[in-house]
């Protein structure tokens, strides 16, 4: 443990905390949860993360690990400006686990709790700031069902949202077989606390639970007993009496009893526009009142990554003693030398260099000591050789490395011919020759059959494997108006709808929640401002199952690949009008039939 951490954001760690996780060298300890305990790290290049451990109880449920490790690869999928991005994670392991960029700000509850109620100002752009978030997440098929201030963090540069979709893991183990509902009572939707389906419009409950906290400094519907919260929440309305008038109208369309009446996000940005009567929300640096601001600072600095564990530097070599040294454990063990038939010469040999195999160091380990023995045996007499040979013995404190016998001052025998030498060279001289002739027998066959090619006019490099295959030409579809519950099938030769299951990517409304899917293909959402290409969708890879329309801008594009190896790009141009009897969404498909294909 870092002997930098005192206390307060980054509190010690103890007895039962881990000193590291998997490879992360725990620096200091975060938090706690009702999911498992935070952990800060750092990355081999030094950037800070926060390691969040499962708690045994749940580790212990196969249901759980199954939907954690789904939850965990949908969320690495995520990659926007205000959430913090999935780094690693290990669902498998004996305790699972998952990595997240350290965000140095306070959660929206503990800026509360300590400084009170914020401005208006800071929770129009709080409240963006999430919404934007919920838009990414949301488009790569999560919904998050524990939104609530411990969950938003406070950065310098905008709120970050977190633990999104995790809840989910835990909704169906033995934990909450009981019928206790996932999440935390005072943000929980109706739906939610009535154990109904949960959806988008779920998160956007909670939103409005959350700016209402931050603006009145407690739950919207007060707090108390679970039981009466979640009542209150089905079936009473908020007081809103404390709320800046700015901020009532887009609190109270986030809180409608209805998931089918209440804002989408797209509206709810434009609420906050209004509220702020600007166009486009600017976040400045001093979005935060000063006291939270401040407070950041102390978390930028956090604590130095634990070293690892060094090398002890050995303590000075003592004289060598005239017997042979006991041998230390972990060091290489040798043969005893044989019994001097006279007496053995004690001489002192001076300091040898340390000598190491090639590419092996050890930047502690002493110069080898001269060690007085028996002289080899068959190598002259006494002293024909100089010195007696030196070794190196590593000392008690070093980290054992096997390495050879490394003798300095080792006389070398007669040299005497080598016959086995001449015999290898004529032998490896008479196979090159070999190899020569029939390199000359090929090229001549080579060069026969090329003539051959030539004559009957056949291009040898016509049909070569590995050329890269052209991309093929795009079949375009314009305007095209996709109703509510109908697929499209891209191998079609002209698209039309169908009313099966199964097809390559399908519209789906029910009341006002309307969004793209797949079944057995890949889809993806193009960021903002990206041009919708070929080129775009081979390299997108944040798959998702579903994106919701209100994900989407007009303009914003899609991309679908098919486990045929078809590409599509379906540019959003969109929706039926509210008044409209039939539900559709208006698309323009472009189609690239084999694209995906490498061969």
């Amino acid at each position: 443990m870092n002997g930098d951490v005192a206390g307060g954001v980054f509190q010690p760690l103890e007895g039962d905390d881990p000193p590291m996780v998997a490879g992360y060298r725990i620096a200091a300890r975060l938090g706690s949860g009702g999911m498992g305990k935070v952990y800060l790290s750092h990355t081999p290049g030094g950037r800070p993360v926060a390691i969040k451990v499962i708690r045994p109880e749940f580790a212990e449920d196969p249901e759980f690990r199954r939907r954690f490790r789904q939850e965990v690869q949908s969320a690495q999928r995520v990659q926007g400006l205000y959430t913090a991005p999935v780094m690693d994670s290990d669902t498998d392991g004996p305790n699972p686990w998952l990595a997240t960029a350290y965000v140095p700000g306070p959660t929206l509850s503990a800026a509360v709790a300590e400084h009170g109620p914020l401005p208006a100002r800071t929770i129009l752009m709080l409240v963006a700031g999430i919404a934007e978030a919920l838009q990414v997440i949301h488009g790569a098929g999560i919904v998050h069902r524990d939104l609530k201030p411990s969950n938003v963090l406070l950065a310098a540069d905008g709120p970050r949202v977190i633990d999104f979709g995790i809840a989910r893991a835990a909704d169906a183990t033995s934990l909450t077989a009981s019928g206790v509902a996932v999440g935390t009572p005072a943000f929980m939707a109706p739906e939610q606390a009535a154990g109904r389906e949960i959806s988008g419009a779920t998160d956007i409950f909670a939103l409005g639970q959350v700016a209402a906290y931050a603006a009145l400094g407690a739950p919207a519907y007060g707090e108390g007993p679970s039981h009466g919260v979640l009542y209150r929440i089905v079936h009473e309305e908020p007081d809103l009496s404390g709320v800046p008038a700015e901020l009532r109208p887009l609190i109270t369309r986030c809180l409608v009893k209805d998931p089918a009446g209440r804002a989408s996000l797209t509206e709810i940005l434009d609420l906050c526009r209004t509220a702020a009567d600007q166009t486009q929300l600017r976040r400045p640096e001093d979005w935060l009142p000063g006291g939270v601001a401040e407070g950041i600072s102390n978390r930028q600095e956090v604590p130095a990554p634990v070293p690892t564990t060094s090398v002890p530097t050995a303590p000075p070599a003592s004289p060598a003693p005239t017997a042979a040294p006991t041998a230390t454990p972990g060091a290489p063990r040798f043969a005893p030398p044989a019994a001097p038939t006279q007496a053995p010469q004690q001489a002192t040999a001076p300091a040898a260099p340390t000598a190491y195999p090639s590419g092996a160091s050890h930047p502690t380990a002493p110069p080898a000591q001269p060690v007085t023995g028996p002289r080899p045996q068959g190598y002259g007499p006494p002293g024909a050789f100089g010195p007696p040979q030196a070794r190196y013995v590593p000392p008690p404190t070093a980290v054992p490395v096997q390495m050879p016998l490394i003798q300095v001052g080792m006389p070398h025998p007669p040299k005497r011919r080598n016959r086995t030498a001449i015999i290898l060279v004529s032998v490896f001289g008479g196979l090159f020759l070999f190899l020569a002739s029939c390199g000359a027998m090929l090229k001549a066959i080579g060069d026969s059959t090329t003539s051959r090619d030539s004559a009957s006019g056949a291009n040898p490099t016509a049909t070569a494997k590995g050329q890269p295959r052209p991309d093929p030409a795009p079949v375009i579809s314009k305007d095209f108006k996709l109703t509510s519950n109908y697929h499209l099938k891209f191998a079609d030769d002209t698209l039309e709808p169908h009313d099966g299951t199964g097809d390559d990517f399908y519209y789906y409304c029910a009341s006002q929640d309307c969004r793209f899917g797949v079944s057995q293909a890949k889809l993806a959402r193009l960021d903002s401002g990206t041009e919708g290409s070929l080129q775009a969708c081979r390299q997108e890879t944040r798959f998702a199952d579903k994106i919701p329309v209100e994900a989407l801008s007009k303009g914003g594009a899609m991309c679908v690949k098919t486990e045929e190896g078809t590409i599509a790009l379906i540019v959003y141009k969109g929706s039926s009008a509210k008044n409209d009897p039939s539900k559709y969404a208006t698309l323009d498909v472009t189609v690239w039939r084999g694209a995906a294909r490498k061969d």
